[in-house]
């Protein structure tokens, strides 16, 4: 016999905004005795999987982690492998992007990339930027804190001039001008490959975020695993600050 105290759990909206570290390709690639590249290359079908998931399940925006600012400490042949990758990519997949109705944007201090790259970004961009079906942002030598240090100095910039007063200064600001400042905050972040830490990626961003953790490594996480992801995000209360009765009575002061 049913418990009547039994409360039907409450299934809430999908995610806005997703954002991945996609972690785990060189190991999925060792595993297999192969190259590390190969792990790259086989996280490319990811991608897409991914993709697909999140626009089925009406996702606005979806933020990989492909490249962080940290990552240039790695071997010099695997550094110039994935930015040739890099490259390939954008030549390859923009037609699809746009036959999808899927927005590029390219988060990151791009100075850093060779001025080809550049232009290939900064054609992929353009060409897409009528979308509207899903933002799609590739975080590339990009860091949490560059992000919040590059946002600082526009602030500092205008107290020099005069435009503002330091005591001016406050959050909101910040979060105005750091990436993304146009879309949704996070409000899931997926980290493959079993590690349980941020490496850097929208530190600032990251506030209230929910976190979710899979051992599979990058390659093997594809579309059943971000709709699975995001069903157990459905399940969990997000307060804010509230307590749970505030949130169930519809309170969003």
């Amino acid at each position: 016999m049913a418990d009547n105290n039994d409360k039907t759990q409450t299934i809430r909206p999908v995610p806005r905004h997703i954002a991945v570290i996609m972690d785990g390709n060189n190991r999925w690639a060792k595993e297999r005795r192969l190259p590390s590249l190969a792990g790259h290359k086989a996280g490319v079908d990811s991608v897409r999987d991914v993709i697909r998931g999140c626009m089925e399940a009406g996702v606005e925006s979806l933020t990989l982690f492909a490249f962080s600012s940290e990552n240039w400490r790695r071997p010099a042949n695997e550094v110039s492998g994935l930015m040739d990758l890099f490259a390939w990519a954008l030549d390859r997949e923009v037609k699809k992007l746009i036959k999808n109705n899927i927005r590029l944007r390219v988060i990151g201090d791009k100075s850093g990339f060779s001025e080809s790259l550049q232009a290939r970004i900064a054609k992929g961009e353009a060409a897409t930027e009528h979308c509207t079906a899903l933002n799609l942002n590739i975080a590339a030598n990009y860091g949490g804190q560059w992000d919040i240090t590059q946002a600082v100095q526009q602030l500092a910039e205008k107290v020099q001039t005069g435009e503002l007063a330091p005591s001016d200064i406050d959050s909101e600001m910040i979060s105005q001008r750091v990436s993304m400042a146009d879309q949704p905050l996070p409000d899931l972040c997926i980290r493959t490959g079993g590690e349980q830490r941020v490496s850097n990626f929208l530190i600032w961003q990251f506030a209230y975020t929910e976190f979710y953790y899979s051992d599979l490594f990058w390659p093997d996480f594809g579309h059943a695993e971000i709709l699975g992801a995001i069903k157990d995000f459905q399940t969990r209360e997000r307060r804010f600050g509230r307590t749970s009765e505030q949130v169930e009575a519809g309170d969003n002061v």
